[in-house]
């Protein structure tokens, strides 16, 4: 080994052993989050700034999803499914073979507007007559194919069914995956 060598050799190393001496203080220059007084992570039981909320599991949403999709292959309709969860937030979504390329995009908005006001579309389509400007709100779609899920009596996820003729079909369908969280 020439003295270039040596040196280039000896460079190397001190990078090396620098580096790893480096990565040994880095490592240990913060505390572990698991090191984190308890207090800072977990929430009083009597403090006021909380709320706890029921939501729908993906496992739940996707069964009503498949039932909803199901009882609409049975009577022949090509229907898109979604199911919202309490803020209007997609959490699935099934188009079915052959369902046209409208009933996605109204099916989410049927799901957001049942769970927004707690009620089937088909009632809240009533609701026009009085009040015309509801169509205006974003997201919202008042054509009856909308059902909410609730739990104990308030809205957790809203079902929503498009494509078929008509919209007491896309309702029944969506009910009908309401329907099946209750087996």
């Amino acid at each position: 080994m020439n003295t270039r060598t040596r040196v280039l050799t000896g460079t190397a190393l001190a990078v090396a052993l620098g580096a790893g001496a480096f990565g040994a203080v880095s490592a240990t220059a913060a505390p572990a989050p698991e090191q984190a007084p308890a207090q800072a992570v977990a929430k009083k039981d009597n403090d006021k700034n909380f709320t706890t909320s029921t939501h729908l599991t993906i496992d739940a949403a996707t069964r009503a999803a498949q039932a909803a999709l199901d009882a609409a292959q049975k009577e022949n309709q090509k229907v898109t499914v979604a199911v919202v969860d309490r803020n209007g937030n997609t959490i699935v979504t099934l188009r079915g073979d052959g369902a046209g390329p409208q009933s996605y995009e109204s099916a989410q908005r049927k799901a957001f507007t049942a769970v927004s006001w707690n009620a089937p579309t088909s009632v809240l389509v009533g609701r026009l007559a009085q009040a015309p400007n509801l169509k205006d709100i974003p997201g919202t779609l008042f054509l009856g194919g909308g059902v909410p899920v609730q739990a104990n009596g308030a809205p957790v996820a809203g079902v929503g069914v498009a494509g078929a003729p008509s919209g007491d079909l896309d309702e029944k369908f969506a009910k009908a995956g309401v329907d099946s969280l209750d087996k």
